[in-house]
């Protein structure tokens, strides 16, 4: 079967309306005195996917847990779905936040549960109108979807690292998020367990349109699964664009950048 490492890159094309699914403007973080985000300007609309990349500790994450509300920016703003966050009341970012699926960089799987139960635990906490036998029937849609549907009983300490970003990914989807934000999902993986990550990131992407971003290392799985791509440094984003811009790029940091990715 052929995988993201031989067969030419197919990015899905956005089918944004102009209004971007998540826009973030002079976003601004600071931990203990050191910048973190230095006022940086960022959005993705529906359908597209956004990559970002940069070194260790510059800010990469710390973007997710914003956009997510896990943490709160010191100034700037940040939208999702056009509705601004900051200030939200808790029942409202609840609303929001299940609209957006959240693949952590370990999967994040609950070790005492097996992979169906795992894949289910969005669905017992927040669609308790469902039925069991419903339940059951979109887990295994769910997981047949990432090619887990014949593990649904097993742990997640029974499985390999790439399986169990599949089931995250699985998880992560489950309640039809219009939004995905996935942090290294490649990362620790095999060449081969990364290709197929790839390949089901581009095919669910395909099929589902969401607004994506991606936080990577992983320049090659950036180049593969992304539209356009966006290089931090030192809380800035050095550049914005597609991987051909950044190749053609005249600032010495992209050029080393790419040298050592």
């Amino acid at each position: 079967m052929a995988t993201a490492c031989d067969i030419a890159p197919k990015r899905a094309e956005p089918e944004g309306d102009g209004h971007a699914s998540v826009a973030v403007e002079h976003l601004r973080k600071n931990f203990a005195g050191h910048t973190v985000l230095n006022g940086i300007s960022l959005s993705v609309n529906r359908g597209e996917t956004l990559a970002v990349l940069g070194r260790s500790g510059t800010g990469k994450s710390v973007l997710l847990r914003l956009i997510i509300g896990l943490d709160t920016p010191d100034s700037g703003s940040i939208r999702i779905l056009g509705q601004t966050i900051a200030g939200l009341a808790l029942d409202r970012m609840g609303a929001i936040r299940k609209r957006m699926g959240f693949l952590f960089q370990h999967a994040a799987l609950y070790d005492s549960l097996t992979v169906g139960e795992n894949v289910a635990f969005p669905f017992v906490h927040h669609r308790r109108e469902m039925s069991r036998s419903e339940r059951e029937g979109r887990v295994k849609q769910l997981l047949a979807e990432v090619g887990m549907e014949s593990d649904l009983d097993k742990m997640p300490s029974d499985i390999s690292g790439g399986m169990q970003k599949r089931v995250g990914l699985a998880r992560a989807l489950a309640l039809e998020p219009e939004i995905l934000l996935l942090d290294e999902p490649t990362a620790g993986l095999d060449p081969i367990s990364s290709a197929e990550i790839d390949d089901l990131i581009l095919k669910l992407q395909r099929e589902r349109q969401m607004a994506s971003i991606v936080v990577t290392h992983d320049l090659h799985s950036a180049k593969t699964i992304a539209n356009r791509l966006a290089l931090l440094n030192e809380g800035d984003v050095a550049i914005e664009g597609t991987f051909e811009d950044l190749e053609r790029s005249g600032i010495e940091f992209v050029k080393e950048f790419l040298k050592q990715s």
